[in-house]
């Protein structure tokens, strides 16, 4: 499959990079932004498999899984049988002794050791080159609270690739690459086998 490049001036000098099959996962992010309206991190029972909050809110990691999903990947299951079968390799900071599929999912540091098992972890850099439509992006925001967001084709003025997230205005597409320290960079193929 062929795949084009375009470069798109959008008004505000920002710039819009698309192609590649990671467009698509980019776009289900943003087509979040408006119906996801609030941060809410509350525990609630999730149906499995593709068990959701309601979509007026949720928390970064539900901006993540929300675009993988309208692509046909369910990390609910995805994360869920990973972490069955290899508790260890998954840390254990909320003081749990199982796995539970109506949470595992939507928690930063479980996403992390999922794409980092199963994608690509590639080096952080303060290179905004180095950052591709589709790439996920971990932080440490303030107060040791870890974030992730999904890399965006358009880009500031400056060159730097705008996040799609949700830091507590639900879902938002902004300048914050490098707002916060970056904790983990990665590639997980839209394409799953």
């Amino acid at each position: 499959m062929t795949w084009i490049l375009l470069a798109v001036p959008l008004s505000l000098g920002l710039t819009l990079v698309s192609g590649g099959p990671e467009a698509g996962l980019v776009a289900a992010a943003r087509s979040q932004i408006g119906v996801t309206v609030r941060y809410d991190g509350a525990y609630q029972r999730l149906a499995y498999p593709g068990g959701d909050v309601p979509l007026d809110r949720g928390v970064c990691t539900d901006v993540v899984v929300r675009a993988y999903r309208v692509l046909g990947v369910d990390l609910q299951v995805l994360v869920h049988q990973d972490m069955a079968r290899h508790r260890a390799a998954y840390p254990n900071l909320w003081g749990v002794r199982g796995t539970d599929r109506s949470i595992d999912h939507r928690r930063v540091p479980n996403l992390a050791v999922f794409f980092t098992r199963h994608g690509h972890r590639l080096t952080v850099s303060r290179d905004p080159k180095a950052y591709r439509p589709g790439d996920l992006v971990t932080w440490m925001l303030p107060g040791n609270l870890p974030h992730i967001g999904i890399v965006s084709e358009a880009r500031s003025p400056g060159g730097v690739p705008l996040i799609l997230h949700n830091l507590g205005r639900g879902t938002q597409e902004e300048d914050l690459l490098f707002r916060y320290p970056i904790t983990g960079h990665f590639r997980y193929p839209v394409e799953q086998p």
